[in-house]
């Protein structure tokens, strides 16, 4: 395979920041996803390469191993056990003139070999080839805060495969599921790695979710406020009748227990929605208003 720089994939400088790489990696996903460009491979192929791209470059350690062993990064610490163990066996065998009993012939190429082993020679040697897992993958999932209200199924095609899968209700915006097995494929019979998917929740409502509670603030004109009576109210899944008290003062909250967002992975439990009152003053009074609210005000003395 050919080796294929991450850099120039998500077209950012080797010096980019960890913030530069991940702004560059939503702005290309978006472009390349393959919902947007159904039915196109060359878009199937960027996609996956710059989630293989993603995938090294947002982790400082694998990074780090990239940027010293290039396409060789994942095997970077079988790369420095070996060179520790040939440290050792030099040391241990010096007098000998050659590294750890390989005679004063072999080179620093022939101890790779000897530790992973030469694919042409393997059948007459025994000796078996390192297993390594497969590479894993990094995807992000777009979703409506109301669509994360219940648990649904959803069909993701991610490398050109389809991948169906069930969103628990409640998932919260930047958390990040696993899915084993639907990373690439391993080397040397090594098992699969793995697919991360990261959650957006976009909110369009007008609740606040603090993860599985909801805020709301709801307008409350004076008159109601001042006598009391009876008002209707949004939940997040209907409405509600609700009691206000006589003399509700501005900024008054209330808790509607069990009425908020889904407790993740606790099928039947919610949170509870908190609701503000904020009362409205009139900015306009006809004159019999007027009169009335002075007549008020000779009544009441504060």
């Amino acid at each position: 395979m050919a080796f294929i720089d991450y850099y120039k994939v998500l077209e950012v400088d080797k010096k980019a920041t960890e913030a530069e790489i991940k702004k560059a990696y939503r702005k290309m996903a978006r472009k390349y996803h393959p919902d947007l460009n159904p039915n196109n491979k060359e878009s199937e192929k960027k996609f996956k390469e710059l989630n293989e791209a993603n995938e090294v470059l947002s982790n400082a350690e694998n990074r780090k191993k990239y940027d010293e062993y290039g396409e060789n990064w994942q095997h970077a610490e079988q790369y420095e056990q070996s060179k520790r163990q040939q440290q050792q066996q030099y040391q241990g065998n010096g007098q000998q003139g050659g590294f750890g009993g390989f005679s004063g012939g072999g080179d620093y190429s022939d101890f790779f070999e000897s530790m992973f082993g030469d694919q042409s020679a393997r059948g007459g040697s025994g000796r078996r080839s390192p297993q390594f897992k497969g590479q894993d993958f990094n995807a992000e999932l777009h979703l409506d805060l109301k669509e994360v209200y219940t648990t649904h199924k959803r069909t993701l095609t991610i490398n050109g495969k389809n991948i169906r899968l069930t969103i628990p209700a409640g998932v919260e915006n930047g958390q990040v599921i696993k899915i084993t097995g639907h990373g690439a494929a391993g080397s040397g019979g090594g098992p699969k790695g793995d697919l991360y998917i990261t959650f957006t929740i976009e909110n369009h409502t007008n609740f606040k979710r603090d993860k599985s509670n909801l805020y709301s603030t709801i307008a409350l004109d004076l008159y109601t406020a001042i006598l009391g009576g009876e008002i209707t109210v949004d939940t997040f899944d209907g409405k509600v009748k609700l009691k206000v008290a006589m003399g509700t003062q501005n900024d008054t909250k209330i808790k509607l227990k069990g009425k908020g967002f889904p407790i993740y992975k606790k099928e039947g439990e919610f949170g509870d929605l908190y609701i503000s009152y904020q009362i409205q003053i009139p900015t306009t009074l006809s004159e019999k208003e007027k009169e009335l609210f002075t007549e008020l005000s000779k009544l009441r003395t504060i």
